[in-house]
């Protein structure tokens, strides 16, 4: 199912979900001519998307809000922050092109902080769809989940069969490795799955984690994988804020001595072609398999 089919689902289960969008509406073209009162465009004012979200939510509705990613959490933060945020408002926030997706834009539209942005808003769900099929399987629990809520949307094709049902706060743990363990989610868990087969190939003891869900997030499956001579953080964000800080705070407050490798920006990534941004920000499962096996050889 595609993500406008199973909204359209959801909003004949809901019928107090409504559909808004800040001229953005790549992700809901066709279902936005069918919602009719239930979808509302504001135009090109991200903070007046969100100030209407957030009145909508007080009068109990539940809003479906659609911007680019960049421009939704950076440009409205102070409004997600003050009228969603504090109180406590059922606001589903639906982040379009977030991380590498936005590999043919320019600084002004790479969204490569914005989980550590949506992460430090208390109560906010920040939700990363490693493909389609997760990006569809999130939503009902996402709708049904009375709180805040940041979608990082990824409409990409699926590697793998998922594990399970999709559980907010629950990772899917696809295999445990004494060598290395890998951490990731959204667009990057397809690099970080073809690393993972090749280092199994090289012989090595590998596990592999999909960090789906990023607030709340699975303590359990992260305490497991610190078992690992090597953690390794794959993420198209910046390094500091998001899985690389997550894994750091939790490795702090639990004791744990962890050997930790954080693959992740360090600045701006160049824009081109999604494969070529990908090799130039040597975030490709090539150069992540380098840099682990670089990293393992040096502890012997």
């Amino acid at each position: 199912m595609s993500y406008e089919t199973t909204l359209e689902e959801l909003m004949h289960e809901h019928p107090e979900l409504m559909l808004l969008t800040a001229e953005n509406r790549a992700a809901i073209r066709s279902l936005a001519t069918r919602a009719g009162e239930r979808f509302i465009d504001v135009g090109i004012c991200e903070q007046t998307l969100v100030g209407v979200a957030a009145g909508l939510a007080l009068s109990g509705r539940v809003p479906m809000v659609h911007a680019l990613a960049p421009f939704l959490t950076m440009r409205a933060f102070e409004f997600i922050r003050t009228d969603v945020g504090i109180p406590n408002l059922p606001v589903k926030l639906v982040g379009f092109i977030p991380g590498i997706l936005s590999d043919g834009n320019g600084p002004t539209h790479q969204a490569i902080e914005d989980v550590a942005l949506m992460r430090n808003i208390p109560g906010m769900r920040v939700l990363c769809p490693a493909d389609e099929d997760e990006l569809c399987a999130c939503l009902p629990a996402m709708i049904q989940d009375r709180g805040p809520a940041y979608l990082r949307y990824n409409q990409l094709p699926a590697r793998v069969r998922h594990k399970g049902d999709w559980e907010l706060g629950k990772a899917e743990v696809l295999q445990s490795g004494r060598d290395v363990c890998l951490l990731s989610y959204g667009a990057l868990f397809a690099q970080a799955l073809e690393a993972t087969e090749r280092l199994d190939q090289l012989g090595y003891s590998v596990g592999l984690v999909n960090l789906r869900s990023l607030a709340p997030v699975d303590e359990a499956a992260l305490l497991e994988a610190f078992e690992s001579k090597l953690v390794v953080t794959l993420e198209d964000h910046f390094v500091r804020g998001a899985l690389r800080s997550l894994v750091c705070e939790l490795a702090v407050e639990r004791g744990a001595n962890i050997e930790l490798l954080p693959i992740g920006l360090q600045s701006w990534f160049r824009a081109g072609h999604f494969q070529a941004a990908l090799e130039h920000a040597a975030l490709d499962a090539d150069s992540i398999v380098e840099r682990i096996v670089g990293r393992l050889e040096e502890g012997r």
